[in-house]
């Protein structure tokens, strides 16, 4: 947990356009953990913009200096990615991949914390394969995928800038998620 009594949400996703469905899935995610009563974070799109994860650097980005900072922090996080093709972007695939950082940490990867997981895509199957591979990837960095996931449809549901969707059931479903990991991060803190 975090050295102090605040219990903190980290939100990762987007894309590269700003203000994009992802991101506004993302948005609404982290409202619902913060309603549970937690603090949270977001990064997101050109904040992901990195250079690709290379072990052998030992230099890092100062943004990936960030991220791998603010998920050192995290007591929780929610990933959103866009599927594209049929799978989650090399954006958030290359931001997951500076989880490697956290190796050597006393609490590993993602280590007792919930990971909510969502994908934004225009048609069920990219929607639903992107979130199996987050699933996955979650499961591999030793996180708590979530009971509930997210598929999202952008064909059928459109975000909106005031922190909506067209669809009531989505935006249900997002804040749920974020409630659920804020709802982990709080009973592994003890509150």
């Amino acid at each position: 947990m975090t050295s102090t009594n605040a219990v903190h949400v980290l939100g990762i996703g987007g894309s590269l356009r700003e203000g994009s469905q992802s991101e506004r899935a993302l948005r609404i995610a982290l409202d619902g953990a913060a309603e549970a009563g937690v603090t949270t974070e977001l990064i997101s799109g050109p904040e992901l913009v990195l250079p690709f994860y290379d072990t052998a650097l030992a230099e890092r980005h100062e943004r990936a200096v960030r991220l791998v900072e603010a998920i050192r922090r995290a007591d929780g996080i929610v990933v959103v990615s866009p599927g594209y093709h049929g799978a989650l972007s090399g954006l958030v695939k290359n931001a997951l991949d500076y989880v490697e950082d956290l190796r050597d940490d006393a609490r590993p990867y993602l280590d007792g914390r919930a990971v909510g997981l969502a994908a934004v895509a225009f048609g069920w199957q990219a929607a639903v394969t992107t979130l199996e591979q987050l699933r996955t990837i979650t499961h591999a960095l030793r996180g708590w995928a979530t009971p509930l996931g997210g598929s999202i449809n952008t064909a059928e549901t459109k975000f909106d800038e005031a922190g909506g969707a067209s669809d009531d059931k989505t935006v249900r479903t997002l804040r749920l998620i974020g409630s659920q990991v804020a709802g982990f991060a709080l009973s592994r803190a003890g509150h």
